[in-house]
């Protein structure tokens, strides 16, 4: 997982390695950080970027977090 900085200035979690079902444009800028934002029409994916998945959609642990049902009875 990489936490990235968003368009908006927002922290963003996705996950360390590219997708291409992603939905989030990943790239490092000049000095290093590593940055995200949404591919539009507009503004489609440039040679720079690679698609990530948000962490959010393949977190196990923050699937168990939402469903409490999904939780093991110790």
């Amino acid at each position: 997982m990489h936490w990235t900085i968003t368009a908006s200035g927002a922290r963003l979690a996705v996950d360390a390695n590219p997708c291409a079902m992603g939905s989030t444009a990943v790239y490092r800028d000049g000095i290093g950080t590593i940055r995200s934002r949404r591919p539009t029409a507009e503004l489609p994916l440039l040679p720079y970027e690679r698609l990530h998945l948000p962490h959010v959609a393949t977190c196990t642990a923050d699937a168990v977090r939402r469903n409490p049902g999904r939780r093991r009875a110790s």
